[in-house]
């Protein structure tokens, strides 16, 4: 009997001989490629052919890998963002600090400026907050009475007059702003000199000269100018610009609004001046004048004596001869009485030659007293 081998054992020979073939035919492949470089453009085919092949094989693990990279970027890129936006939050803060102090800076320069060109002593003084009262348009400053801040003194910027301290306490001070109705200032125009007054109108903002005559010489544009006349402001200042003039005809004054050239409302610091200009003093006042008496009037004309009875008309004549007094002085003389008739008897008629000449003087009594008796005679 022939003994066969089983078909697994006759499989695994001829495996291990197409092994074996195989095997050889790499072995032949390598040192030809490694020698000759045959085999360059076969790689390269066989990659390109290949490559689609590879790319699906590996799709899975791309997809997966993307997803997990997509979730982890976007957290990312959430972070970056929020912390972006901190930083530029954080950036315009700064930028705006740094405006803020450009702008200080720049105001603070021009202050100086001014400080440099002003003929009296000034301070430096920073805006806290704005008054309580709406209706009034004040300010408070950081500097009082331990600063030597004194009632009345004013306050500028580097543009004009901004208003006058009104109010002092120990480390602020209440500064009246030129808008408020209840300040004045004595201005004139630059350009001709003219004087006026300028008033606060309140919460428009702006000034008014009143008392103008209708035909005064004021321009749309004149600038105004401290005069110095009240002994507080130096003169010369700039106080506002001329916007509006109203000329009535009728009327018996003008209308003129100006605008403030400084800054009232949009100022942090401000200038006080330590000083008001130097005025000669005022002339004594002169002494009261007595009044005099029926001065400039016109005296009663004395009416003459009326005959009578015996003795009476010498009584009344002389009674008005001693209320006379020669030379009064502001009145005006009065024609003498007429002669009187002879009389009978010697005593009136020597009474009455006597009065005749006292009755030419000026009389200073009423007439009543020179009044005849009228009792009927005997």
């Amino acid at each position: 009997m022939e003994y066969s081998p089983p078909p697994l054992f006759k499989q695994g020979a001829s495996a291990r001989v197409k092994m074996m073939v195989f095997a050889c035919i790499s072995i032949a492949l390598l040192l030809a490629d490694s020698h000759m470089r045959v085999l360059a453009m076969v790689r390269t085919a066989a990659g390109t052919v290949l490559y689609p092949l590879q790319m699906a094989a590996l799709l899975p693990r791309d997809a997966i890998y993307g997803v997990g990279d997509y979730f982890s970027t976007l957290s990312s890129m959430e972070k970056q963002v929020r912390e972006l936006r901190r930083q530029q939050i954080l950036s315009s803060q700064a930028l705006q600090q740094a405006q803020l102090q450009a702008t200080e800076n720049a105001q603070l320069r021009r202050l100086l400026d001014a400080r440099e060109r002003l003929p009296v002593k000034s301070m430096l003084a920073d805006v806290l907050y704005d008054a309580r009262d709406v209706n009034s348009r004040k300010i408070i400053l950081d500097r009082g009475t331990r600063h030597d801040v004194t009632l009345g003194l004013p306050v500028i910027d580097n543009q004009g007059v901004v208003g006058q301290v009104t109010r002092v306490f120990p480390f602020t001070s209440e500064v009246t702003l030129l808008s408020d109705k209840e300040q004045a200032i004595p201005v004139q125009l630059l350009r001709n000199g003219l004087r006026s007054v300028a008033y606060g109108r309140g919460k428009s903002g702006n000034l008014e000269l009143r008392f103008t005559a209708p035909n005064a010489d004021i321009q749309v544009g004149d600038i105004v100018v401290t005069s110095g006349l009240d002994g507080v402001y130096p003169a010369g200042l700039a106080v506002a610009r001329v916007s509006q003039v109203e000329n009535s005809a009728g009327g018996s004054f003008g209308g003129v609004i100006c605008q403030p050239l400084a800054g009232i409302m949009n100022n942090t610091q401000l200038l006080i001046l330590m000083s008001t200009p130097e005025m000669p003093a005022r002339p004594a006042d002169e002494e009261p004048r007595a009044l005099r008496k029926h001065n400039n009037k016109m005296a009663p004309i004395k009416e003459a004596p009326k005959e009578g009875v015996e003795g009476q008309p010498a009584a009344g004549v002389a009674a008005a001869g001693a209320a006379v007094a020669p030379g009064a002085p502001g009145l005006i003389p009065v024609m003498p009485p007429p002669a009187p008739k002879p009389a009978a008897t010697g005593a009136a008629a020597t009474t009455g030659a006597n009065a005749a000449p006292a009755a030419t003087t000026p009389a200073a009594a009423p007439p009543a007293a020179v009044t005849p008796s009228k009792e009927p005679a005997r």
